[in-house]
């Protein structure tokens, strides 16, 4: 039985809920023994987070409105967060459209915005689809807010597609030159529940990248310096990285994807910081060092990672 006397009696509901973005800001919700609903696609998705008595979990889907009507049910304000590689724009843009029609107010899109100085956002769909969405949302009538992270830190780990290679004990990428300014999806988390929880942030955007811009080599140093065990840099060729991608039976769109950013990321090769959401909400930025050491058992272990 969830208890919102502690916070208040507004209803907060976060999409995704057992994603790797949603599933860290449940874990920041629940830590601070804030109720949250969690969005989820199945029963057995909803089981994993029957631990948390602080976490309501509901079964729908973000494209069948005629399953939404618990999870939206006198929600105040939602954290939109949807695969990117699940029919993004159509399943979030299906999800305002019937937010709206259950009378949400306020809608949190966890968004996406590249730190590449200069990256153009229209040759890769994946930022460019999130610019859709964002204009869907913000022509909806509803209240919204932008979130918008470069990378995650964690597509270093294991078990990732763009992570270290666990048989090399090496990052095998097409990065050239490419000085990036990853940040820790912890750090996204905190801010999360910060937009969620507080008010004055409607009609805003906040963009967040980690505090340093790394070369992949410099990332490989911090990896070695925090598990003791040597990794390395290893560049390829886009063509034998789509090679390594389609023989590891990865679908041809995701493929085609990847294709792009990196081509794009070596255009651009210089990162821009932004800590302005960091220092908005108190937040310690979390640098690569810190975070590869938090996770040294999972670099080296890469079970744990995937």
């Amino acid at each position: 039985m969830i208890n919102r006397k502690n916070w208040g009696e507004l209803m907060l509901l976060v999409t995704g809920g057992t994603g790797m973005s949603g599933a860290a800001v449940i874990r920041e919700f629940a830590r601070r023994g804030i109720p949250v609903r969690a969005l989820v696609r199945s029963d057995d998705k909803a089981r994993a987070l029957a631990a948390m008595p602080t976490v309501e979990p509901v079964v729908g889907d973000m494209l069948r409105p005629e399953t939404l009507r618990a999870a939206l049910q006198d929600v105040h304000r939602v954290l939109m967060i949807s695969s990117p590689r699940e029919r993004m724009v159509d399943t979030q843009c299906t999800f305002i459209d019937a937010a709206k029609a259950a009378g949400v107010p306020h809608i949190v899109k966890f968004s996406g915005k590249e730190s590449g100085v200069g990256f153009d956002a229209e040759v890769f769909r994946g930022t460019r689809q999130h610019g859709q969405i964002e204009q869907h949302l913000e022509r909806s009538g509803l209240a919204w807010t932008h979130l918008r992270p470069s990378q995650f830190m964690q597509f270093y780990l294991p078990g990732t597609l763009t992570g270290v290679d666990a048989d090399e004990r090496a990052l095998v990428l097409p990065a050239g030159a490419s000085r990036l300014a990853p940040v820790d999806i912890e750090d996204i988390a905190k801010v999360c529940v910060a937009l969620m929880t507080g008010e004055g942030h409607e009609g805003r955007s906040y963009d967040m990248t980690g505090p340093e811009a790394l070369t992949m080599h410099e990332v490989v140093e911090r990896i070695t310096a925090a598990t003791g065990v040597p990794h390395r840099y290893r560049e390829v060729s886009p063509e034998e990285y789509r090679r390594r991608l389609t023989a590891a039976g990865h679908p041809q769109g995701t493929v085609d994807l990847l294709d792009e950013l990196f081509a794009e990321r070596r255009r651009r090769p210089d990162s821009e910081l932004r800590l302005g959401a960091h220092r908005r909400f108190g937040v310690e930025p979390t640098t690569l060092a810190q975070f590869a050491t938090r996770n040294a058992a999972a670099f080296l272990t890469p079970a744990l990672a995937a």
